[in-house]
This record gives C-alpha cells, sequence and structure tokens, in this order.
C-alpha cells in the first residue's frame, strides 16, 4: 500500500523560540533580529517589553497567537564545547552514565543503557527478507565496522525505551485539504508509542512554529496539532535544524526522534539540504523518520522531495515512506511506532580517539540462524567530537 526505504542516526541546530502575537512593526523588528541571528521574544502585552535573555522562557499559551521561531544560519557554527557528547554524563539528570557502557537501572525498575564521551551509541532496526522487523536477537548476532576496522561491542540492550520525539507536520498552503488525515495518524502514532514518551509539534510553512512544547499530555499535543493555517511556502530544512536543536537542548531521553509529515519539496529554507543533515548529525541524533504525501505533486517536484526525504531518512537512521493515498498514512504512523519501540541499542569503543575528529562511517550487519539475509536499518555515521578549534570536514567530504 505504500513504499518504505530504509535508513540511519546523528545532531546539531539551534532552540526554538516562541514569542506571543506581535503588531506589525514589532514582529518586523523580530523578524530583523532573527536574520541578525539573535532572537528577541516580546511580552504578549501592549508594553512589548522586552525579556530578560538569563531567564528561561516558558511555553506560551495556546489560546494566544503567536510569533515564529527563528531560522537556522545558512551556516552551521562550530559544536559549542558544553554540548555534551552522546552519552556523556551530564549533571543533575538522573538518566547520565555512571559506569560507561552498562545499562543503569533507573527507579522506576527500567534499565536503560549509556555509553562515556569515547563510545558510540547506535539505535538499529533489524529487518528480514519480507522486510518484518526481527526482535529476537542477542549482542553476539551483531557485528559492527567503523571506517572498514572491526569493533568490538561492549553493551547492547533490547527494551522499550522512552523516546524524546518531534512531530513536525507541513503548514503550507497545498497541505490544507490534507491536514485533517494527517493530525489522526500523528495521534496515531503517539497513542501506539511508549506512554512515557515525550513530544512536541512544531507546524512549519515558510517560518516554523512550536505550537507545543515537550510534554507527554496527549490533548495538549492533540492541540498543539490542530493550530494550523495552511498557507505560505515549505522550510523544511530549517525547521528539522531548529528542532533537532530543541530536542538536544531540552529532550530527558537519550533516544530521540524526528517525524516529518510533508506533501512536496523545500522551497524556502536558508539552509540546504546537506546543511540540516549536517546539523542533525554534529547533535549526535535524533532518527529521522519521514511521510511524503507525494501521491498528487507535480513529478519533478515529487522527485526532488522524495530524494531529499530519503536522504534525510537514510543518513539517520529511519525509514522515509510514501503512501499511495491519505488511506495508507495511519498504517505507516502504527509501523513507525512498532519500528521505535523494536529498536536494538549496540555500544561500542571506537578502535580511533575522538580526539582525532571528523566524519566516520560505521556499518552494522547481524546474521543468525533460523532468519535468512537480515539488514540492519541505523545510521550511516557520525561526526567524532575533535579539537573544536579545528573546523570540522563537511559532510560532502567525507561522504556522498
Amino acid at each position: 500500500m505504500f513504499s518504505k526505504v530504509p535508513s540511519r542516526s546523528r545532531f546539531f541546530g539551534r532552540h526554538l523560540r516562541v514569542a506571543p502575537f506581535a503588531v506589525p512593526f514589532v514582529a518586523l523588528a523580530l523578524l530583523c533580529a532573527f536574520a541578525h541571528g539573535q532572537a528577541a521574544p516580546m511580552q504578549s502585552s501592549s508594553s512589548a517589553a522586552m525579556q530578560d535573555p538569563t531567564r528561561p522562557e516558558l511555553q506560551p499559551n495556546l489560546d494566544v497567537d503567536r510569533d515564529p521561531i527563528p531560522s537556522p544560519d545558512p551556516e552551521p557554527p562550530p559544536v559549542a564545547s558544553n554540548v555534551p557528547a552522546p552519552g556523556a554524563r551530564v549533571p543533575g539528570n538522573p538518566n547520565s552514565p555512571t559506569t560507561p557502557g552498562e545499562p543503569l537501572k533507573r527507579q522506576d525498575g527500567m534499565y536503560v543503557l549509556h555509553a562515556n564521551v569515547d563510545e558510540v551509541l547506535l539505535d538499529c532496526t533489524v529487518l528480514d527478507e519480507k522486510g518484518r522487523t526481527v526482535t529476537d536477537l542477542s549482542q553476539r548476532d551483531f557485528h559492527v565496522w567503523e571506517d572498514g576496522v572491526p569493533q568490538t561491542i561492549n553493551a547492547f540492550l533490547h527494551q522499550d525505551m522512552p523516546v524524546s520525539m518531534g512531530i513536525l507536520v507541513d503548514n503550507s498552503g497545498s497541505m490544507r485539504d490534507k491536514r485533517t488525515a494527517v493530525n489522526a495518524a500523528a495521534m496515531e502514532l503517539l497513542r501506539d508509542s511508549n506512554p512515557q514518551d515525550a513530544a512536541f509539534i512544531v507546524n512549519f510553512s515558510d517560518r516554523a512554529y512550536l505550537d507545543q512544547g515537550f510534554t507527554t499530555d496527549r490533548v495538549a499535543l492533540d492541540r498543539g496539532l490542530a493550530r494550523f493555517d495552511s498557507r505560505g511556502t515549505t522550510a523544511m530544512y530549517d525547521a528539522v535544524a531548529a528542532s533537532a536543536d530543541e530536542l538536544s537542548q531540552h529532550a530527558k531521553d537519550r533516544k530521540q526522534v524526528l517525524l516529518i509529515i510533508t506533501d512536496g519539496a523545500d522551497n524556502a529554507s536558508r539552509l540546504t539540504l546537506q546543511q540540516a543533515i549536517r546539523r542533525v548529525q554534529d547533535l549526535g541524533g535524533p532518527v529521522v523518520y519521514t511521510i511524503g504525501l507525494l501521491f498528487d505533486s507535480d513529478k519533478d517536484e515529487a522527485a526532488n522531495a522524495r530524494n531529499a526525504l530519503e536522504r534525510l531518512s537514510q543518513e539517520t537512521g529511519g525509514f522515509a515512506y510514501f503512501p499511495r493515498s491519505l488511506d495508507d498514512v495511519n498504517s505507516i504512523a502504527a509501523e513507525i511506532a512498532r519500528d521505535i519501540r523494536n529498536q536494538y541499542t549496540v555500544a561500542y569503543r571506537s578502535t580511533r580517539p575522538s580526539s582525532f575528529g571528523g566524519y566516520r562511517v560505521v556499518h552494522v550487519e547481524a546474521s543468525a540462524p533460523g532468519h535468512g539475509r537480515l539488514t540492519v536499518v541505523t545510521r550511516h555515521g557520525y561526526y567524532a567530537n575533535g579539537n573544536p578549534s579545528q573546523p570540522a570536514q563537511t559532510a560532502e567530504e567525507t561522504h556522498p
């Protein structure tokens, strides 16, 4: 009923900001500040007083209109030294690792796998020859290579772990007649997900709006999805980069996911596709799932959109889906939820020190008696945290 394209995971972006509605000339000043890389959130009162930038922003009342989150700068800045590496211990975070490479038992009894700064964590989906998810493998069934060099797996976990998720829905004019079905499918995914999963909602057109911040409240998420007006163009790459940054700064779970639902090609972003992918990879995640509603799109636009969605998913460890009609979207959402809840987590300590930096190509295989040929879907690679004073190689320079 629909096509599904395998893929892979990593991370980087900018903090999503939401400000209440401002009068036109104030909004213009705000957008000018965004263009110079500075966010200037306003109060919703007539005084339009500036907020103290040192104070954390609060999620606005969803009954109040809002201004867009700023688009990321076209060129990604160096990775900040204060951004924790994947698996690094974060002060005050009870889920931070204690012993490298070992599962940590939380108060609720669930085991969560953590690795130290020099270890690599891979979330892996395994499919059999018929495309069905395989869920009965053990650590000895997996083999990992980094830049062609065999690696030793030192930790392994197969468990339904909570996920921090961003749901990004195209809000451009062409989506007007699709939003009711799309919103229902997004809620279907949330209902089929782990009850402890926290999610946020971003509606994007030429600008992206954080219409619901991180919450486990399904009613609030449903309200966030309902805040759309379907107009304008499509700045998907900017929305992806900003949403990945939202995950990096505010997600409480190690496993992180972005779901993107769109019906066309990006035509308004400041970032390119490659820059958006690089930002996601630089931040150490998340896995990106995409749903392309391209069945009624122009042939050339559909081809461009399909290529972009496949690249976003394949580079980060997710899947790209292309339903033949809106009737297929619900079943796709349910499949994505099952995939997320049935992944394996594999950890290894790279034989090459992270101080060397640069992009590392990762390849994972799995084999087990009685399963035939298996396909492992995970990220293609990652950027090691090298010397921050040295510019990282671009993705174009290190891999196709």
